[in-house]
């Protein structure tokens, strides 16, 4: 028994949508101002530059500082 494949007959282009940039950028301004407050929470929270006293902040990204390569011992 042959199998017999059907052929498209037409083909159509795929267009992506269109997003307008005041659509994304209070997004990516909030994402990008989350991601700068993590960082710093992760790689500058202890010493002389602490916002917080004690290191209850320290001890919660320690292992992520090591991951990330930031030096704290």
């Amino acid at each position: 028994m042959a199998q017999t494949v059907a052929q498209p007959t037409a083909t159509t282009a795929v267009v992506p949508a269109k997003l307008p940039l005041k659509a994304i950028a209070p997004w990516a301004v909030f994402f990008g101002v989350l991601m700068m407050i993590l960082l710093y929470f992760v790689g500058a929270e202890q010493g002389a530059t602490s916002v917080f006293s004690g290191t209850d902040v320290h001890e919660w990204v320690h292992d992520a500082r090591h991951l990330l390569g930031f030096p704290c011992h």
